[in-house]
């Protein structure tokens, strides 16, 4: 029976490169994984999911306005479709994640979901509040604060290297614009 999963974390916990492995088993097995990824974030490329340590993916796009039951039963027409990986998963709207749900229990594919767990002031995103909520298994993927803890924050950083406490909550960027970091120092900066 399929399951729908969501791997989250801060940022620097490996999550892209979690994925692009998992996918990479199943094309060596010989079944068919399809990714999606955000297409708001491009920072390595038009539909592609690329990983910091350098390996990388062609990916189907998503948008708010994205279908993602339609857009996976399109695949499903032209081929099989064994599991199905979305990056940047924070991005999907509550409707997509209901949408997913639909792929997982109507058409038995497994969806494993990878995203932030919080913004820059800690709140959720909407599609990980939905995962969160609703995913069958829930995957924490650890990074490291500066100070050796556990980070399960993200701090923004402006161009000036000053904590942003306030903005809108998508800002597309990597180590130049976040820092993952602990509770304390988070709490420290930002509240």
């Amino acid at each position: 029976m399929a399951q729908l999963y969501f791997y989250y974390s801060a940022m620097n916990a490996g999550k892209s490169t979690s994925l692009l492995q998992s996918a990479y088993n199943y094309a060596e097995r010989g079944m068919n994984a399809e990714i999606f990824t955000a297409a708001l974030d491009n920072r390595y490329g038009e539909g592609k999911v690329a990983s910091r340590i350098g390996l990388e993916s062609a990916a189907h796009l998503f948008t708010p306005q994205t279908d993602m039951q339609s857009a996976v039963e399109a695949l499903v027409a032209k081929k099989k479709v064994n599991c199905l990986f979305i990056d940047e998963a924070q991005f999907l709207t509550k409707q997509q994640v209901k949408q997913l749900i639909y792929v997982v229990d109507n058409l038995n594919i497994p969806v494993l979901a990878y995203g932030l767990r919080t913004d820059f002031l800690a709140e959720t995103f909407e599609g990980s509040r939905y995962l969160l909520a609703w995913a069958d298994k829930l995957i924490e993927l650890k990074t490291i604060c500066h100070c050796g803890r556990k980070a399960a924050f993200v701090v923004r950083i402006d161009e000036n290297g000053q904590v942003v406490k306030e903005g809108e909550q998508v800002e597309v960027g990597g180590n130049d614009k976040y820092e993952s970091m602990c509770r304390q120092h988070f709490a420290k900066l930002v509240w």
